[in-house]
């Protein structure tokens, strides 16, 4: 009997979902990240498939590329749609964003230092290697917030989100500008994508609004999602931060009471919005967490374990984490000003630092390069945020469970809104006023 065929396929993808959502569960109880326990998984399947004989596929990094979009667009939606807009989260929107820029462009001068030490001889070749590295994981963050209290968890969630978006857009303007001698082409090419970039978010999101709302047929959510991955693979194709339209899509969608007021709002089909809303959330929740699970799994089953014997690349890596951890400590020390725990420890490194080093173009390769620094990047941080977080007396519980308890209320409340109101402007509360 063949070993690989359809239905053993089919089981093994089975068994990991289940184990992943084991590992949640064991996550509440130990405050060990699940990605690690799924990149553990992954080590443990590559080690079998070894001993059965069964070659790792040549496919495997193509495959683990994909996944890893997609999984970046479903986990950037997924913060857009627990993201509250108002006055009142005025203060931890700019702080965050603050936070996330000043920490990734000082964490990649830094270690881009490091490395051109260390490894790379070219300074700006080196700055394209640390930018991978300088990223939080809104991956690893994001469903591990949910026993922080709000101030602190919101404050995660903006900043891991703003991290990936602005380090994304760091890392594709600086390859695509790395030849470019003018400043001033420089900061022009930026400003007019940046325009671009937003222009077609905000067009798009109020036109997907109103198109879908006004859908009656029972399959539209993963229509939805199709429509956003192609507007976010085209905008790639030409170069645009097309994050950016995930994000402003998700925050139009969650927050339609402040984008369709005034005239706006009597093309506002209310109930038909919320229901969209409530059921595109828990879809985007639960296709996060299979494209999160794939995506660390095949991630582990990619790695060489004889890589993790370089000492040399474990000592290059503590250097980084140090380095980028006391950059954290003088931003969040200089904007925040108050308890910095556990959110100092909360900078993990994760998909987008293997998306983006994925993604170094080959004319930009530096041969000879230890990539093991990333991973060991990876393990020290998840396991820096871990103990933070045992420290503090809090698990990773998700934030999924929340969520979900606030949608049955809004549920109940939008039943019982007249038929004549449906279309009627809604009334700001006093936050947003």
């Amino acid at each position: 009997m063949e070993l690989i065929n359809p239905y053993t396929i089919v089981i093994i993808l089975s068994l990991i979902i289940i184990i992943s959502y084991l590992f949640n569960l064991l996550s509440t109880k130990s405050g060990i990240p699940s990605v690690l326990l799924l990149i553990g998984l992954g080590i443990i399947l590559n080690a079998l498939g070894k001993y059965v004989g069964i070659p790792k596929t040549t496919y495997l990094f193509d495959i683990l590329e994909i996944l890893g979009i997609v999984g970046l667009i479903m986990i950037v939606l997924e913060a857009a749609l627990d993201l509250e807009l108002n006055r009142s989260k005025w203060p931890v929107i700019w702080k965050s964003l603050l936070v996330a820029f000043l920490s990734l462009v000082g964490s990649s001068l830094v270690v881009a230092g490091v490395l051109n030490y260390f490894l790379v001889d070219d300074y700006i070749l080196a700055l394209v290697y640390a930018i991978p590295v300088s990223v939080i994981s809104s991956a690893i963050v994001i469903p591990s917030v949910g026993e922080m209290t709000p101030e602190k968890r919101e404050f995660m969630i903006y900043e891991s989100t703003f991290s990936d978006i602005l380090g994304i857009m760091y890392f594709y303007f600086l390859v695509g500008n790395i030849d470019n001698s003018s400043a001033q082409a420089v900061v022009w090419d930026i400003s007019l994508n940046i325009f671009i970039t937003v222009l077609i978010s905000v067009v798009s999101s109020y036109a997907l609004v109103l198109v879908f709302q006004r859908l009656k047929t029972q399959v539209k959510l993963f229509l939805l999602i199709a429509v956003l991955l192609l507007l976010y693979s085209v905008g790639k194709l030409f170069h645009l931060s097309s994050l950016l339209i995930i994000l402003i899509f998700g925050l139009v969608l969650n927050n339609y009471k402040l984008f369709f007021r005034g005239k706006l709002a009597s093309f506002l089909d209310v109930k038909s919005v919320h229901s969209i809303l409530s059921n595109f959330h828990l879809v985007t929740i639960e296709t996060a967490f299979v494209v999160r699970t794939l995506f660390f799994v095949l991630f582990g089953i990619s790695i060489d374990l004889n890589a993790l014997k370089d000492l040399n690349a474990l000592g290059i890596s503590l250097v980084i984490v140090i380095l980028m951890l006391g950059i954290r400590a003088i931003f969040l020390k200089l904007i925040i000003r108050k308890d910095l725990k556990p959110q100092l420890l909360m900078a993990p490194r994760g998909l987008i630092t293997i998306l983006l080093y994925f993604s170094i173009p080959a004319a930009f390769q530096v041969e000879g390069f230890n990539s093991s620094i990333y991973l060991y990047t990876i393990l020290i941080t998840s396991g820096l945020m871990a103990i933070a977080l045992i420290a503090e007396g809090k698990h990773l519980a998700p934030v999924d469970a929340m969520q979900m308890a606030y949608w049955r209320e809004m549920d109940k409340e939008i039943e019982n809104i007249p038929e004549q109101d449906k279309h009627r402007e809604p009334e700001e509360n006093e936050e947003s006023k």
